[in-house]
Parts: structure tokens; C-alpha cells; sequence
């Protein structure tokens, strides 16, 4: 069954980028509720519907997390550990989308539990391309783990 109605988490500080990448889901017919943060503490303020994402209705739980890894306040590395340290979060997919081509940010965030790595094209194509096959994969193909933290 689709989970097409699943929210993706954009974790990107860049204002540029994320007018890109609305462009590139509209582009690529992304029907999912995309959502952006722009750094690696409202991430998990988001996560944890605390401060401004307190008020019930305003932080639905992602069925997936996009988290570059050069984040200001907290890098998304450590976002990403404590994500997965969480047991109500770590079935959480999340697929780093960043610039980094260090082979030591592939190794260690595999290692800490990204489901894929993918680095940021620069061609407004590729970045549609990538938006929906990331839809395709992770909402028409992927069964996604239910939000059991709701009462």
C-alpha cells in the first residue's frame, strides 16, 4: 500500500538548496508533505515536538528524513546518532543528502544508521530524477514502520 501521505523531513540550512529541492519534488510529482529545518537542533526539536513544534499538529512524524550532514548548531552526524540512539525515532529512514564525497562521513554514517547516501547534484535534472526516485522507493515500494509514539 502507497505512503504517499507520509511527511519527508528535510534537514537543510542552505535557503537556496531548499527552494531547489520544492522545485525538484513538484517537478518529479513528489505528492508527499515535505517539510524543511534548517539546522541540526530544530531537527530534533521537530522530532521531539518540542519549542516552536510543540503544539500538537505542527511536527506530523516524517516516514522519512532528508539530513545534510554540514548543519549549523548541531552537524547532522550528531543528529543522525542521536536519531538512531532514540528508540521511538531510529526506525526513522534517513538518507543523507549532502556535498561531503569523504569517504570517512560514508563509512561513519552507514555505521551509525543512515539508510542511503546521496550527494547533492548540482544539475536541477539529476535533483529531480533523485526526488522521485526517492519517492518511488521510499512511499510506492517501501512498507514504512507506523508512528507507535502516538497515544
Amino acid at each position: 500500500m502507497p505512503n504517499r501521505t507520509a511527511t519527508i523531513l528535510c534537514a537543510e540550512d542552505d535557503a537556496d538548496y531548499r527552494l531547489l529541492m520544492r522545485r525538484a519534488a513538484k517537478a518529479s510529482r513528489l505528492e508527499n508533505d515535505l517539510r524543511f529545518v534548517e539546522d541540526g537542533e530544530e531537527l530534533l526539536d521537530y522530532l521531539y515536538r518540542r519549542g516552536t513544534y510543540a503544539e500538537a499538529g505542527s511536527a506530523p512524524r516524517p516516514g522519512l528524513i532528508l539530513l545534510d550532514l554540514n548543519l549549523p548548531k548541531k552537524d547532522g552526524r550528531a543528529a543522525l546518532e542521536a536519531i538512531k540512539q532514540d528508540p521511538d525515532l531510529r526506525r526513522i529512514p534517513v538518507v543523507i543528502l549532502t556535498t561531503s564525497n569523504a569517504q570517512e562521513d560514508v563509512i561513519r554514517t552507514y555505521t551509525l544508521g543512515a539508510s542511503s547516501y546521496i550527494r547533492k547534484p548540482s544539475n536541477m535534472t539529476v535533483l529531480v530524477d533523485i526526488m522521485a526516485t526517492l519517492g518511488h522507493y521510499w512511499f510506492d515500494l517501501v512498507e514504512l514502520a507506523p508512528d507507535t509514539t502516538q497515544s
